[in-house]
């Protein structure tokens, strides 16, 4: 993939990688756990940089629905949960991980979707490209912190989830 710092092409990267991650988890031929791994750490660390560099700056732009932004966030909530349930499963392809799996993928691929649609559309319209690679930076400097800091690991999104 191209290199690029519009915070808009690397959140959709990040979206696509999710996707392929959740290609590996049904897989039985893949190494599911260690999908399931990297899937925790990236959605956790996705998350949490949108939330607090990128939401919080598109809430200026008067044609980014606030409402959107909230929603998002109810989003990444609803999404930890589902992250919750699937990392707490004892055996990985049993049935219970089959089902908290398709869970988890419901969760999330709504979320991106709707993302897609509304928040990351609106700020192509309405955000200068200048500023789109200023939030990218700073999008990908608190996603790769958070990578860092071992997010993913169900301690850490136990916290998430109980705060």
């Amino acid at each position: 993939m191209a290199q690029t710092r519009d915070v808009v092409e690397l959140i959709l990267q990040d979206h696509r990688k999710m996707e392929d991650l959740f290609r590996q988890m049904r897989s039985v031929e893949a190494d599911r756990a260690t999908a399931l791994r990297e899937f925790s750490d990236l959605l956790i660390a996705h998350a949490l940089a949108e939330e607090a560099k990128v939401y919080p700056a598109l809430r200026r732009y008067k044609n980014i629905d606030d409402e959107e932004v909230e929603h998002g966030e109810e989003e990444h909530e609803e999404g930890n949960k589902a992250l919750l349930e699937l990392l707490e499963v004892d055996e990985v392809g049993s049935q219970e991980w089959d089902e908290k799996l398709e869970e988890l993928v419901q969760a999330v691929t709504h979320h991106a979707d709707e993302e897609e649609r509304t928040i990351l559309n609106g700020a192509r319209e309405n955000v200068a490209m200048e500023r789109r690679e200023e939030l990218g930076g700073a999008f990908t400097e608190e996603r790769a912190r958070q990578l860092k800091a071992g997010c993913g690991d169900v301690d850490n999104v136990r916290r998430i989830v109980a705060s």
